[in-house]
């Protein structure tokens, strides 16, 4: 891609597809479809992204009175929000579409931003007057 001379945005979004890309080579794939039918005590998934410090990660676990709580955090070192208490079922079923909404939502960025890299590099080459 060629970027404007000058122009910070360019290298910017240039930089974050660059992550993008490579942190797409390195996810692996997930069995979305199938939810355990035993839900121990730890179930967890995480959001996509190749930056840890901001990935969700959404933890089922079980109280004593055999309840279930959703711990939600962003990162490693963040508070967590607290959904609950519910059923296992009610609880892997929140965890397996927070996850999959995080999913669309960065599959939907990241194709913004690979749009945007093409339209720069397109004006870049001298294409914008089309």
């Amino acid at each position: 891609m060629k970027l404007t001379q000058g122009d910070p945005t360019d290298h910017a979004l240039a930089a974050i597809a660059s992550i993008l890309d490579q942190g797409e080579s390195q996810r692996k794939p997930m069995n979305e479809d199938k939810a355990p039918t035993l839900v121990p005590d730890g179930y967890f998934k995480m959001g996509p992204g190749p930056i840890q410090a901001i990935r969700f990660k959404w933890t089922v676990r079980r109280a004593d009175n055999d309840a279930y709580f959703v711990d939600e955090t962003i990162g490693e070192s963040s508070a967590a929000i607290v959904g609950g208490p519910m059923t296992k079922e009610a609880a892997v079923k929140l965890v397996d579409e927070r996850e999959s909404d995080a999913h669309q939502r960065f599959e939907q960025l990241r194709h913004e931003m690979a749009g945007r890299a093409t339209a720069l590099d397109v004006i870049g080459k001298g294409g914008g007057d089309v």
